[in-house]
């Protein structure tokens, strides 16, 4: 009988002795130790599982992320063209090659490799702005994107006249559509202006005064 309690003593302790060598965690990339922990941890604390034990970056070696709302995130893809601004530090570019299936707080994350040689300025965790370019299209016709207006549609706008403080609603066919702006198929001739702002209060009037 003491024997097999010995046995079973010596195999609680070789299970524990594989549970503290689990304990041991190592980087999967050499590189600088950036934080250890976040926020920082203490000698002897305990941790729950999943929690970040430290952050290391490889000087050289850097990738953008890019939050992505989650409407338009749906046209980007592996390989498209990337601008990332690093404010004082210069423009860089790079191409998409990740896109994360799910979204949280809204947006989708993007990792952005980057091509080219990095600016001496660019370290971890800095704050970047990046481009996306889904399409690039020649010779097109657009405005800045209208409050109510939607890719692939027709809508009224308020078409200024020159010179007299009147604007008469014209139905403009959109096409394709940025962030920012979007393509005019018919509608509008190079040189209109147009009220982008809602005017969805004034549906019922074809004409309107500008004060």
């Amino acid at each position: 009988l003491q024997e097999q309690q010995i046995e079973q003593l010596k195999l609680i302790l070789g299970e524990q002795r594989k549970r503290v060598n689990a304990m041991r965690v190592t980087a999967g990339e050499s590189g600088q130790l950036l934080t250890l922990g976040n926020p920082q941890l203490e000698l002897g604390q305990w941790v729950n599982s999943g929690t970040e034990l430290a952050r290391v970056a490889q000087p050289g070696r850097l990738k953008a992320l890019l939050r992505v709302p989650e409407t338009q995130a749906k046209d980007v893809a592996v390989g498209q063209r990337v601008t990332i601004d690093l404010h004082n530090n210069g423009i860089i570019e790079g191409k998409v090659m990740r896109s994360d299936p799910s979204s949280t707080g809204g947006t989708v994350t993007v990792e952005v490799a980057l091509v080219g040689a990095i600016p001496q300025g660019a370290r971890s965790d800095l704050s970047v702005d990046g481009t996306i370019e889904i399409e690039r299209l020649k010779d097109v016709l657009f405005v800045n994107r209208p409050a109510y207006g939607q890719a692939e549609n027709t809508v009224g706008l308020f078409k200024l006249e020159p010179n007299n403080g009147y604007a008469n609603r014209v139905n403009v066919k959109l096409g394709r559509a940025s962030v920012n702006t979007i393509e005019i198929v018919s509608g509008l001739n190079v040189g209109d202006s147009v009220i982008v702002s809602d005017m969805s209060t004034y549906d019922s009037h074809t004409r309107v005064k500008i004060k």
